[in-house]
C-alpha cells in the first residue's frame, strides 16, 4: 500500500510540475493577447487580480484563520516581513520585465534567461549561503557565463532581459526560501503587499482617461484572467515541490524555456542566427553538465582529475 501510495504522489507531482512548466512554458501567447494595452498597465491588473484570486482561493479551501496566524506572526518578526516584501518587490520586476519583453518580440532572449537561472541560483548559493561550488558546477557556471558573453560581444549588447529575469526569480527563490511560507500563505502576501499599489494606480489612470476601459470586451477579460494564469502555476508548482525529488523537479523546469524558445523561432519568428545557436549551445552543455553532475561517471572523472593535478602538484615540489 505504500508503494502504491509513493507512485500516486509521485506522478501527480510529475503531472503537477508539468502543468505549472507547460503553462509558464506557453504564457508568451497569452501576453501577446493582451499587446494593445502597456505592460506596467498589464503588470497592474496582474498583480491586483492575483491578490483577488489568491483570497478566492483562501477562503474556498477555508484556510483564512491560517492565513491569519501566519500573518499576524509575520508581522511580529520583521526580517522575515523583509524578506516577504523584497520578494514581492523582485517578482514584481520580473513579471514585468517579462510582459513588456514578450510584447516587444524578445520571447527568445525570455527563454534564455529561464535557462540560466538554475546556474545563477549556483552562484546565489555560493555568495549568500556559503555554499562550497563543486568541479562541475564551476564548469556549467563558466559555460554558461561564455554563452551569454559571446552574444554580448557579437550582438553588441548584453542580452540583459535575460539576466534581469534570471538574476530577479534567482534573489525571488532566496527571498522565499528565507520567509520559510506556506505556498499559499506566500503568494497571496506577495500579492497583498502590492496589490494596494497597483489598485491606486489603476484607479488614477483611469481617471485621467489614460487607462484601458475596462467595458465588457474580450480584452478586459483576459486582463482579469491574469490574476488566473498567474496563480494556477504557482499553486501546481508548489504542490509538485512537496512531491518529487529537486532533481527531477529541476531536470522538469526545462520545459518552459523550451517551449519559450520554440515559440518565439516557430510561431513569432523571431531571429536565431547562428551567434544564437552558439550561445545557447553553451547553455544546453552547461545544463547539461549542471544535470549530470552528481552521476557516478561524473564523480569518477571529477576524481581522476583531481587525483592528477595533486600528482602532478606532489612532483613539482
Amino acid at each position: 500500500m505504500g508503494q502504491i501510495k509513493s507512485s500516486k504522489n509521485m506522478a501527480g507531482g510529475i503531472f503537477s510540475a508539468l502543468g505549472a512548466y507547460v503553462i509558464w512554458g506557453i504564457l508568451p501567447i497569452y501576453w501577446k493577447l493582451v499587446s494593445e494595452v502597456p505592460a506596467h498597465e498589464v503588470l497592474a491588473h496582474r498583480i491586483f487580480w492575483s491578490f483577488v484570486f489568491m483570497a478566492c482561493i483562501i477562503l474556498a479551501l477555508n484556510k483564512g484563520n491560517d492565513f491569519i496566524a501566519e500573518f499576524r506572526d509575520l508581522l511580529a518578526k520583521k526580517k522575515k516581513l523583509a524578506w516577504v516584501v523584497l520578494g514581492a518587490v523582485l517578482i514584481s520586476l520580473n513579471w514585468f520585465i517579462y510582459i513588456w519583453a514578450v510584447n516587444d518580440n524578445r520571447v527568445i532572449e525570455t527563454s534564455l534567461g529561464y535557462y540560466i537561472n538554475p546556474l545563477f541560483n549556483v552562484i546565489i548559493g555560493i555568495v549568500v549561503l556559503h555554499e562550497r561550488l563543486s568541479f562541475w558546477q564551476l564548469i556549467s557556471v563558466c559555460l554558461a557565463a561564455l554563452g551569454v558573453v559571446n552574444m554580448a560581444l557579437n550582438l553588441g549588447s548584453l542580452p540583459w532581459v535575460a539576466l534581469v529575469l534570471a538574476i530577479s526569480f534567482g534573489i525571488y527563490g532566496l527571498c522565499k526560501k528565507k520567509a520559510g511560507l506556506a505556498a499559499i500563505t506566500s503568494i497571496t502576501l506577495e500579492t497583498l503587499i502590492i496589490a494596494p499599489f497597483a489598485g491606486i494606480y489603476l484607479a488614477y489612470i483611469h481617471y485621467q482617461g489614460n487607462g484601458f476601459p475596462l467595458t465588457i470586451s474580450v480584452t478586459t477579460g483576459y486582463l482579469i484572467g491574469t490574476g488566473i494564469v498567474t496563480a494556477v502555476p504557482l499553486l501546481l508548482f508548489s504542490s509538485s515541490a512537496n512531491k518529487l525529488p529537486l532533481s527531477l523537479l529541476g531536470f522538469i523546469q526545462y520545459v518552459s524555456p523550451s517551449i519559450g524558445l520554440l515559440l518565439g523561432i516557430f510561431l513569432y519568428h523571431e531571429a536565431f542566427t547562428l551567434i544564437h545557436m552558439v550561445s545557447f549551445g553553451f547553455i544546453w552543455l552547461a545544463l547539461l553538465v549542471f544535470s549530470l553532475a552528481k552521476t557516478t561517471l561524473f564523480t569518477s572523472i571529477e576524481a581522476a582529475i583531481v587525483k592528477k593535478w595533486y600528482i602532478e602538484q606532489h612532483k613539482a615540489q
